[in-house]
């Protein structure tokens, strides 16, 4: 199931000694105890704003779609090793919705219906879990400028590895694409030059917090192996890890719609599924997926 970068080589199809051995420490120690492996998975964080890419605010079929495959891959390993494993959705939502133009609010109803389409697919060996679960303080905007003042690298350290690693380079492109993509649908008055160099500074303060993120949690669960929705190199100390069929290797639920032809399922930009044609399905009183 993992996600890797192009330029894998031959540990995309035989991961050698050491694709395993920056994983292993931490498997044997859940192993040894007897106890579910337990997965840490950064996602989840709210729907895209571009109505150009979603159905709409709240999850639909794209996220049970994935909640089903992340259930699927534990009950994979349960037939490998009997206590099974568990993995731990942290939405990042909360962490950077004010850099992608998503209101808190939105992040809170996203979180909740999350939480509730978890219980409607029996997602027994998944849970959720956020800021909220960290901080003492109630105010969102004092829970990111507590994650940036004790976590985060300077904004010039994030754009100096950037300049220096290809790999961090790819992900700056794959997050600047998508901020783009979502900024130039809303009337904010910028041309496209001015709007590209406001996504780059975006970008940045993306990569900054995420990072941070990913400290706290390594922080609070430093056994747990971490999962990655983004491709990674087959050593990376993160494992990428797909959440659904779509040509993009970058495209996320959040990000995308869920299209059906015949009996499978398929992610894409809602523009391209209008494109060929696909009907709009309801469930629940909303739109859920696309049927072509």
């Amino acid at each position: 199931h993992r996600r890797l970068q192009p330029d894998a080589g031959s540990c995309a199809e035989n991961p050698c000694e050491q694709c395993l051995a920056i994983h292993l420490p931490k498997v044997r120690r859940w192993i040894a105890a007897g106890e579910p492996i337990h997965f840490l998975l950064p996602s989840f964080p709210a729907k895209s704003p571009n109505t150009k890419k979603v159905l709409g605010r709240l999850p639909d079929m794209a996220e049970e779609l994935a909640l089903k495959y992340l259930e699927d891959v534990c009950a994979e390993l349960k037939q490998l090793y009997a206590p099974g494993a568990r993995i731990s959705i942290c939405s990042d939502g909360r962490v950077f919705s004010d850099l992608v133009g998503v209101s808190d609010v939105d992040v809170t109803n996203y979180a909740a219906e999350l939480k509730r389409l978890m219980d409607r697919v029996d997602a027994h060996s998944l849970n959720f879990f956020s800021m909220e679960d960290l901080f003492d303080v109630g105010d969102h905007v004092a829970m990111r400028l507590q994650l940036i003042s004790h976590y985060c690298d300077s904004l010039a350290a994030i754009e100096a590895r950037i300049h220096s690693f290809e790999h961090h380079r790819a992900l700056f492109n794959g997050i600047q694409r998508f901020l783009f993509e979502d900024r130039v649908t809303m009337d904010t008055g910028q041309t496209r030059s001015q709007l590209r160099k406001e996504c780059k500074e975006l970008a940045h303060g993306v990569i900054q917090r995420s990072d941070g993120w990913g400290r706290l949690l390594n922080d609070c669960f430093p056994m747990s192996l971490r999962l990655s929705i983004h491709p990674q190199g087959p050593h990376s100390e993160k494992i990428g890890i797909l959440l659904g069929e779509a040509n993009d290797a970058w495209l996320t639920p959040w990000h995308g719609v869920a299209v059906r032809d015949e009996e499978t399922f398929r992610m894409m930009r809602r523009h391209e599924a209008e494109q060929l044609g696909a009907r709009i399905v309801e469930r629940d009183g909303r739109p859920s997926y696309f049927q072509l």
